[in-house]
């Protein structure tokens, strides 16, 4: 459970620290210098630590004493004269150590740059810093790489990309969205003893990812139950997906209900099906058999493949069951706004991909616009590069990549969060856990071959067994 700030907030962090400044210098720039020891960065190397006049820069002139204790060739740049009272001080700490500071020499060939010229703090736009480039030598960031900002990610322009930054307490929100992910590298995270203050959200690590376990006398109904409702003509695929997630997910019951032209497609025979109405698609009349169908189960899973005229019977279906329900993919597309998933007796999820939010609200999609559409009863699941998860908590999940940018595997994820459900997690603790574990199931699995929706299904009780 580690705390994701923004720039702001770690300045009132800072504020509130109750060890004095000298000391989390001191912490900070050894934490600079142990992460470039661990880039390599050993006796007789050469390396450039680049300052600014503020506590960024103090935090490399602290770590550019404790390099050259390592026997670096360590000569310190500084973009201006020191003047917050952290970087006075620290000037003159490395100064008495001797520690050259010196005018910066493009032509000086180094191992590493250590690129502490701004930080979180920085505001505006970056001043020229051509003759300090083009070094064909690493760059390790100190909080953030200069130019970016650690509130946004945006970046007009930065100094450097780097192979890995170094920050304090928790990662800045710049980090994780915009162009953060790509210019900062490996973020390593320093606990130099700053307070805990309320974070902008949380990030999701395996502590916060529990797996439901089943009790010594579990049946396949008491181990949860899962009603996916979904499938039209030319679309059968994706709710045989959902279904056969759930239950490699650790469901013991799965029931499709479906048009009849789509069961007759469904070669699953581990789910149980229910055809449902006549043709290749579900409507409004289908209602009431859904209703009753789905009162044997834990938990729906409406949308898999349904079809785009349904906006009828989703929002039905969403006023007449008092279930934990998941809407994704068409149930989603079928409505025609939010407020239908609100106030529901039941819980309810949603997972929408950006395109989908854009057509839910209306709006741009992002944390924040995500965070104001949740509430207590409902839990946005926002897909992309980070996945948010937003309910009464805030959560962001950085597992996976871009090789879950294929077709079906958020109709896998929608079947991973229903069995979660039916199991006894709540419904925003499942839908992190199984967002989670989806993108660590996604990563193990293009670890050694390319990722198709079928092979993901094949990965989940592998990725999720050693857990139980």
């Amino acid at each position: 459970m580690q705390p994701v700030l923004t720039a702001s907030q770690s300045a009132d962090q800072d504020s509130a620290a109750d060890a004095p400044i000298d000391v989390l210098l001191d912490r900070a720039g050894l934490a600079i210098a142990l992460v470039a020891a661990d880039l390599g960065i050993a006796y007789g190397d050469r390396a450039a630590v680049l300052v600014g006049p503020g506590n960024n820069g103090a935090d490399g002139y602290i770590a550019a004493i404790y390099l050259r204790r390592r026997g670096v060739d360590v000569g310190v740049h500084a973009l201006a004269e020191p003047k917050s009272d952290g970087c006075v001080s620290a000037a003159e700490r490395a100064i008495a150590a001797g520690v050259r500071i010196r005018p910066w020499d493009g032509a000086r060939q180094v191992d590493l740059v250590v690129d502490a010229l701004f930080g979180g703090g920085f505001r505006g736009e970056l001043p020229d810093l051509e003759s300090w480039q083009g070094l064909a030598a690493p760059v390790l960031a100190v909080d953030v790489p200069s130019g970016l900002s650690a509130t946004s990610g945006a970046a007009d322009r930065v100094f450097a990309s780097a192979l890995a930054t170094v920050t304090f307490h928790g990662p800045k929100v710049g980090h994780l969205i915009g162009r953060g992910p790509e210019l900062c590298g490996e973020i390593v995270v320093a606990d130099i003893g700053l307070p805990e203050i309320e974070p902008e959200f949380w990030l999701c690590g395996e502590q916060d990812a529990p797996i439901p376990q089943r009790s010594r006398d579990a049946h396949k109904w008491s181990a949860g139950s899962v009603l996916v409702v979904g499938g039209s003509t030319g679309l059968d695929g994706a709710a045989t997906l959902t279904g056969k997630a759930a239950l490699r997910s650790g469901a013991g019951a799965v029931m499709i209900a479906c048009p009849p032209d789509v069961e007759e497609r469904i070669k699953a025979p581990e789910i149980m099906t229910r055809a449902v109405g006549e043709g290749g698609s579900l409507g409004g009349s289908d209602l009431s058999a859904l209703v009753e169908i789905a009162q044997r189960f834990d938990v729906v899973v409406v949308g898999p493949g349904l079809g785009m005229k349904t906006g009828d019977l989703v929002q039905a279906l969403l006023s007449e069951l008092a279930c934990p329900m998941i809407v994704d993919a068409d149930g989603l597309n079928a409505l025609d706004g939010p407020e239908r998933l609100m106030n529901r007796s039941g819980s309810t999820v949603i997972t929408p991909h950006a395109g989908e939010f854009a057509r839910l609200t209306g709006q741009n999609s992002n944390y924040k616009t995500a965070r104001a559409l949740a509430d207590n009863n409902l839990t946005v699941l926002l897909k992309g590069g980070p996945t948010f998860v937003m309910g009464s908590e805030r959560w962001a999940v950085t597992t996976g990549g871009p090789e879950l940018a294929t077709i079906g595997t958020g109709d896998v994820l929608a079947g991973m969060i229903g069995a979660f459900v039916a199991a006894g997690l709540s419904s925003e603790v499942a839908v992190r856990s199984a967002a989670f574990w989806h993108g660590i199931a996604g990563s193990e699995l293009a670890s050694h071959r390319l990722l198709t929706a079928d092979a993901l299904l094949d990965q989940i009780p592998a990725t999720l067994t050693p857990s139980w």
